[in-house]
C-alpha cells in the first residue's frame, strides 16, 4: 500500500466490517479497530476514502443490516465525520450521486455490498460501478479474501491496487505458520465438523509437531477408534477420513491428541445437569459438549513446550455456559504462553475478548474461513487479483 500514489486521489478500500450489531449499535468492534491503521495512513497521506464492506447475508436491502451503526462507530474511532447514506445498495443511483459529492479528504462508507445481488455473483457491471468511484484500490479485508466477489476480486482487476496493512500482516503471519514456524509447533483445532478442518489438518501435518483436536469434531475421531460417544455429534461420512488422519499423523511422527474426557449432558441448555465421562465411553443418552477437566489439564500440559501455536475453534459449545469452561481455560493457557501465538476463528477470538486477553496473543486473525483456506494452500481470489501498477506508484 505504501507504494501507491494516493495524495489528492480517491481510494476505494475494501474493509471487513462484518460485525455483530446489538440494539442499533456495534456489539464487537474488533474488526473495525483492525482496519484503523490502514484507514488512518491513507488519510494522513491526503487520500479521499470510499470504504466498502458487507454485513451479514442479506438477499437485498434489509433494515436490520444497514451500515449506519458501523459508520457511527468508525466516526467515533477516527474522531471525524464518516459520510453514509442509507440506500438500496452500493451501486444505486442515490449512492453514486452521494459518492460524487464527497469532498477531498473525506471518508465515505458505502451501503452494504450484499444489498446488491451482483456482489456474490461477482458481476462485472457492479465491479465497474464500484471501480468508477476511485483511482486506486486497497484491499484490507482478509476475512473476505477467500470470496470471489465483485468488491474483492472484480474491482481488483479494474484498478491499480495493493494490500492494506491488515491484509499484509495476515499473509505474513499465516505464511510463517505454513512454511517456517519455530519448533515445537502446536495446533489446536476445534469446532463442530471434521469436514471444516480436513484441509488445514492435512496441510499442517507437514509442518507441525502436535495437533490437539477438540470440540464436537473430536467425537468423529473417537468413533473412528471404535469408541462410544452417545448422542454426540458425529459426521458418519467422515469417520474413514478421521481414521486416515490418525494414520497419517502416526506415520509422520506428529502427536495427535484427543480430549480424554468430556463434560456431558442430555441437552444443550444453560444450567442443565452435567456429568463427566471418558470421551470414548459416553452413555448412549448423553452428548459430549465440552472438554472435561482431565482433557483441559492434558491440553494445557501439551502446550507448555511449544514455541509456535495456532488455535482455531472452541473446545465446546462456547456460547452456552457451562460448556464454555474448556475454551476459557485454553484461552488463558494460550495467553500465558512464552511463544508466538496466533488465534483465528469467531469463538476462539470471542473467548479472548470476553476474558480481556486479546492483547496477550501475538496475532488475532480477522478471517476464520480465509485463514483456514490460506493455511490449506488454497488460492485466495481477493489476494490473487491484486496487481500493483507501477504507473500508479
Amino acid at each position: 500500500m505504501d507504494d501507491l500514489k494516493v495524495d489528492g486521489r480517491r481510494v476505494l478500500v475494501r474493509v471487513d466490517f462484518n460485525v455483530p450489531l446489538a440494539k442499533g449499535r456495534v456489539g464487537d468492534d474488533t474488526r473495525i479497530h483492525a482496519a484503523l491503521p490502514t484507514v488512518q495512513a491513507l488519510l494522513d497521506r491526503g487520500a479521499t476514502l470510499i470504504l466498502m464492506t458487507h454485513l451479514g447475508r442479506p438477499k437485498g436491502p434489509s433494515e436490520s443490516e444497514r451500515l449506519e451503526p458501523v459508520a457511527d462507530r468508525l466516526a467515533e474511532l477516527l474522531h471525524r465525520e464518516v459520510r453514509y447514506l442509507a440506500s438500496d445498495g452500493p451501486a444505486s443511483e442515490a449512492q453514486r450521486e452521494f459518492v460524487a459529492a464527497a469532498a477531498a479528504g473525506s471518508v465515505t462508507l458505502l451501503e452494504n455490498t450484499r444489498f446488491d445481488p451482483g456482489e456474490t455473483r461477482n458481476e462485472p457491471e457492479l465491479a465497474r460501478t464500484l471501480a468508477s468511484y476511485a483511482d486506486v484500490f486497497v484491499n484490507d479485508a482478509f476475512g473476505a479474501a477467500h470470496r470471489s466477489h465483485a468488491s474483492t476480486e472484480g474491482v481488483a482487476r479494474l484498478l491499480p491496487g495493493a494490500a492494506g496493512y491488515l491484509m499484509a500482516r495476515e499473509l505474513e503471519v499465516l505464511g510463517r505458520l505454513k512454511t517456517d514456524p519455530e519448533k515445537p509447533f502446536t495446533v489446536i483445532v476445534g469446532g463442530a465438523k471434521v469436514s471444516d478442518k480436513i484441509g488445514v489438518i492435512t496441510r499442517l501435518l507437514k509442518v507441525t509437531d502436535r495437533i490437539l483436536v477438540a470440540g464436537a469434531m473430536a467425537y468423529t475421531f473417537f468413533r473412528a477408534q471404535g469408541g462410544q460417544v452417545g448422542r454426540s455429534l458425529v459426521e458418519e461420512d467422515k469417520i474413514a477420513t478421521a481414521s486416515d488422519l490418525l494414520a497419517k499423523a502416526e506415520e509422520r511422527g506428529v502427536e495427535l491428541l484427543l480430549p480424554v474426557d468430556s463434560v456431558c449432558a442430555s441437552e444443550i441448555e444453560s444450567g442443565v445437569s452435567t456429568e463427566v465421562y471418558p470421551s470414548g465411553a459416553i452413555p448412549e443418552e448423553l452428548i459430549g459438549l465440552d472438554a472435561g477437566p482431565k482433557a483441559v489439564q492434558q491440553f494445557v500440559a501439551a502446550l507448555r513446550d511449544c514455541r509456535t501455536l495456532f488455535w482455531n475453534g472452541p473446545l465446546g459449545v462456547f456460547e452456552v455456559p457451562p460448556f464454555d469452561a474448556g475454551t476459557r481455560a485454553i484461552a488463558q493457557a494460550v495467553a500465558d504462553l512464552d511463544a508466538f501465538t496466533v488465534v483465528g476463528g469467531g469463538d476462539s477470538v470471542a473467548a479472548l475478548n470476553v476474558m480481556g486477553l486479546q492483547d496477550r496473543v501475538d496475532h488475532v486473525s480477522t478471517g476464520g474461513g480465509a485463514s483456514l483456506e490460506f493455511l490449506e494452500g488454497a488460492e485466495l481470489p481477493g489476494v490473487t487479483a491484486l496487481t500493483l501498477d507501477p504507473r500508479a506508484g
